[in-house]
């Protein structure tokens, strides 16, 4: 048997010899040559794809914090406590360089050009698309780092010892938005007008870039004047006072574009009669979505998801009982107007300190702009079908609480017989993770469908970059520096009156305070706040440093420079007193939770972000940023 084996492995291996031979020269199948990968718009389009996928956020659904950032929330997850103790940020914080990203996209650009196999149209528009891309990055760069080397063409290191060829100073913050805008104008004519296109760039995606990009420099240069060291002798931070009309006029012109409908019919989504589950829908709803532009996508078919709602939905009945995380700020919840347009703080106490009672936990929020339930879950409301159960404890005749340290505590109360539930299964519960700790969590970009909530399924709710209401606040904001209020207060109505505000504003109502105001309360946890608060130069005003108290929460309710410098919260309380007749309401106080110590202060030198010494090291001809 053995000598069977053994001749019959002869001719096996001499074969064997043979094929490997063939085998090595063979062409790889995983590899795909420059001329393959650019002759095919299929594969055109799976290369754009990773350029698309690794688009630049400030705030993102990704990481739920980056959303929830100056004390607009107060971040119920006990490994994240230290964030309101430290009181500070870092100048590096918030800043990018990533050359390697515009390298990719360089190169994609430059063998787009050399393919002679794709239709014209199919190659003017992958070309439209990565220079787009390309200018998203830079406007996330000139945002967090101002001006920055423009680099256009890939570079590559020859080994012979000098790379000062490959070092470039930086350009200067003018120079880098210019770049943008000119690069809008020249990719328009080769994109869709196509509203059904989110995704992937589009007319309409290019123009609102285009609008939010000559906002901010216009912004710059105007408030910059007010912050004079804030700024660099060769511009690299900075805009010349001079240029702040000409970038509202490309501001105003742009997002008119959109809403004249040159590039196809944005609207406002209004589908739903409750304007708070209409305003809660835009950002789940991708069935014909007018007010979405541009978006991240996700997808579960195709495994692209996020968890979103796994760390923030209520977590009282969740699946795997899991969330909290988010809890927004009575700061930005008190902004949201009533409904005849007036700034109030929420009645928690009557002139002579009694308090006041409702019967209801919901109750006190009711009559104001509809944005605050679509963005925010409040006591007493529902989500998925199921109500919230928010309450901090019980208050007895003589003003003492009965609560618990765990969610859903049962206690006796005095005259009472057996044990009561004395506080929410979601909370509030000082310092308790996962419970709503400033008794509010967050609406936006929760996820309705079931399972969303689960690990194993998660969420495909997309992320907005560009929406059709904020094309029309940054007309507004635009038409009000340009001196045309009566043009500002008809773009804002059109918002506030989605939201239920029933007053209009007139063109004596326009002011910077007003225009401040509507962002902060269309744009909470859109990533957008941070950026106006560094644009008009207010962060080092607003953040300040200052601990903050429950009368400063109360007061100056729309003030442009209102103090936001911790999180304080609104808590129900039930009160018990048989045989009375406000037995068994809910009156309201304001707590600051207790792992809040520190106040944040916002200095000078975070109004750009730090150049990493390494990247100084390697190229001499970057300047350091301002204040640091």
């Amino acid at each position: 048997m053995k000598k069977y084996i053994y001749f019959l492995m002869i001719p096996f291996l001499l074969g064997s010899c043979t094929s490997d031979s063939e085998f090595l020269d063979r062409e790889p199948t995983n590899i795909l040559t420059q001329d393959q990968a650019f002759g095919s718009p299929d594969i055109v389009l799976s290369v754009l794809a990773n350029l698309y996928n690794r688009y630049y956020d400030f705030g993102t659904v990704e990481d739920w914090s980056s959303l929830a950032q100056f004390n607009v929330a107060f971040w119920s997850e006990a490994g994240r406590y230290g964030y309101f103790q430290n009181g500070g940020y870092g100048y590096g914080d918030w800043g990018t360089w990533d050359y390697g990203y515009i390298r990719e996209m360089n190169l994609f650009l430059e063998r787009l050009e050399l393919s002679e196999a794709l239709d014209p149209s199919d190659k003017a528009r992958f070309a439209a698309e990565g220079r787009f891309l390309r200018a998203s990055y830079y406007f996330t760069l000139v945002k967090r780092m101002g001006g920055v080397p423009l680099i256009l063409e890939s570079e590559t290191y020859d080994f012979s010892g000098d790379a000062t060829y490959l070092q470039h100073p930086r350009e200067t913050e003018a120079a880098i938005y210019d770049f943008i805008l000119n690069e809008a104008d020249a990719i328009l004519a080769d994109l869709p007008a196509d509203v059904n296109t989110k995704s992937r760039a589009s007319k309409g995606a290019v123009l609102a870039m285009k609008a939010r990009a000559a906002l901010y420099a216009g912004s710059i240069a105007k408030y910059g004047a007010s912050t004079p060291q804030v700024s660099l002798p060769g511009g690299e931070v900075g805009i010349p006072t001079s240029k702040a009309d000409a970038y509202y006029d490309i501001a105003l012109t742009a997002a008119q574009a959109i809403i004249n409908g040159d590039v196809g019919n944005y609207s406002l989504y209004e589908k739903k009669p409750d304007l708070s589950d209409n305003f809660a829908s835009i950002f789940y709803d991708k069935s014909n979505n007018p007010e979405a532009i541009f978006v991240e996508d996700y997808k579960l078919q195709s495994g692209k998801v996020h968890s979103f709602t796994i760390a923030n939905q209520p977590r009282f009945g969740a699946e795997e009982e899991e969330g909290g995380r988010i809890n927004p700020a009575l700061s930005l919840v008190q902004s949201f107007e009533t409904l005849d347009g007036q700034y109030k703080a929420f009645e928690t106490t009557t002139t002579s300190g009694d308090p006041v009672f409702y019967e209801s936990p919901q109750d006190i929020f009711d009559g104001r702009d509809a944005r605050l339930k679509g963005t925010v879950i409040v006591p007493g409301s529902s989500f998925k079908g199921r109500p919230v159960d928010i309450w901090a404890g019980v208050q007895l005749a003589d003003g003492s609480i009965v609560s618990g340290d765990s969610r859903g505590q049962e206690k006796e109360l005095p005259g009472s017989t057996g044990q009561v539930q004395v506080v929410g299964f979601d909370g509030p519960i000082d310092g308790l993770e996962f419970t709503a700790q400033t008794g509010f969590y967050i609406r936006k970009y929760q996820d309705p469908k079931a399972g969303s909530g689960q690990r194993g399924t998660q969420s495909d709710v997309w992320f907005i970059r560009y929406r059709y209401a904020e094309v029309l606040l940054n007309a507004a904001e635009a038409a009000f520096e340009l001196d045309q209020p009566a043009v500002a207060a008809g773009y804002l109505n059109q918002v506030r009156s989605r939201a239920g505000i029933m007053t209009d504003l007139t063109a004596t109502d326009i002011t910077f305070d007003r225009i401040v105001h509507e962002r902060f309360v269309e744009f909470a946890f859109e990533g957008l706040h941070f950026f106006d608060l560094k644009r008009w130069r207010i962060a080092h005003q607003v953040l300040d440093g200052t601990p903050m108290d429950a009368s400063t929460i109360t007061q100056n309710i729309g003030d442009a420079t209102k103090r936001l410098t911790q999180p304080f919260g609104l808590w129900p309380y039930k009160y018990y007193n048989p045989g009375d007749p406000n037995d068994g309401d809910y009156l309201y106080k304001i707590v600051k939770p207790n792992r809040v110590t520190g106040a944040d202060r916002f200095q000078f030198g975070n109004y750009y972000s730090e150049i990493g010494q390494d990247i100084l090291n390697n190229n001499p001809l970057i300047v350091r940023n301002p204040n640091q």
